[in-house]
């Protein structure tokens, strides 16, 4: 099976030398994803835009997910994007991790990655 990869032209893609997901397997692996905006609820909101979008690219959407993490700077910015984490997974609610951590630039809020599996794979 080959492997995939989906490019979204981020800046950091280029410059870190990795790409927004990967296709192998029968796995989407979604690299951790940040947010333009000014607080993290934009942020979270533009970040999961952008993994829809590498999602929907291979195939997938929210409801194939089955493991997040998130990253936060501050875990008390963790609670305010708790409505719409909960729109996004819906019904079908993926294994979820939060870590309180340094991120790639502190302009950043909240990153987001997720692994999802094909529909079929399983």
């Amino acid at each position: 099976m080959p492997v995939e990869r989906i490019r979204s032209g981020g800046e950091f893609e280029t410059r870190v030398g990795y790409c927004r997901a990967v296709v192998a397997g029968g796995w989407v692996h979604v690299a951790g994803t940040v947010g333009q905006g000014d607080g993290v609820t934009e942020q979270c909101a533009d970040a999961l835009r952008t993994i829809e979008k590498a999602l929907n690219e291979a195939g997938c959407r929210f409801c194939d997910v089955v493991r997040v993490t998130y990253m936060l700077p501050d875990r008390a910015d963790f609670e305010p994007c708790w409505p719409m984490l909960s729109a996004a997974f819906g019904e079908n609610p993926p294994a979820a991790t939060m870590i309180e951590c340094g991120l790639i630039d502190p302009k950043y809020r909240i990153e987001i990655e997720v692994t999802a599996l094909m529909p079929g794979a399983g």
